[in-house]
């Protein structure tokens, strides 16, 4: 697949970049999607573990949320160097895309905004066995959510998750991805 135009005639990166709040399915249905296009598969979080040698969890409890947003920064810089003009599936971390440092390097991407209601993104964080240094607790959780809800909502296309298994949701994204330009 080539880099396709959006309406305003700019280059498109055919890669599609998952966009969502913690627990919205961003990894399971990235690895899922990347499976049926048959696409590479690029978790950003697991990216910058691997470049800095520490889990995410470490980053953030050793060096601050500062400096954990400086390697997410780099690291999806030398990712989208890294894909070029490929078809690929990214999973950005739930912050990601809500620094304007990196709506800046996304502007021509092709983003998905995966949401659900925030009291199921709450049940869906605490049942799994991530461990997530931003979930202190349940108003902290709808707080950060709401002041990054107007970032996602800028996402070329949004898939409700809410209710639905992974595999509807791969469904209505591939649709997507054969229909548009």
């Amino acid at each position: 697949m080539t880099p396709g135009r959006d309406a305003h005639g700019e280059v498109r990166l055919p890669a599609i970049f998952l966009v969502g709040f913690m627990g919205a399915g961003k990894s399971s249905v990235g690895r899922a999607v990347s499976r049926r296009l048959g696409w590479p598969f690029h978790d950003l979080d697991e990216r910058i573990q691997r470049r800095v040698g520490r889990s995410i969890e470490e980053i953030f409890r050793e060096s601050g949320e500062g400096e954990f947003r400086r390697a997410e920064h780099a690291e999806l810089r030398a990712l989208l160097t890294d894909l070029g003009s490929s078809g690929a599936v990214v999973a950005l971390g739930g912050g990601t895309f809500a620094q304007k440092e990196n709506l800046e390097l996304l502007k021509q991407a092709r983003t998905i905004f995966l949401h659900a209601d925030v009291e199921e993104l709450l049940r869906r964080c605490e049942a799994d066995e991530v461990d997530r240094p931003l979930l202190r607790d349940g108003d902290h959780f709808r707080r950060l959510y709401e002041s990054r809800k107007a970032s996602y909502l800028g996402a070329s296309l949004h898939i409700e998750t809410g209710g639905k298994d992974v595999e509807t949701v791969v469904a209505e994204i591939q649709r997507w991805v054969e229909t548009s330009p």
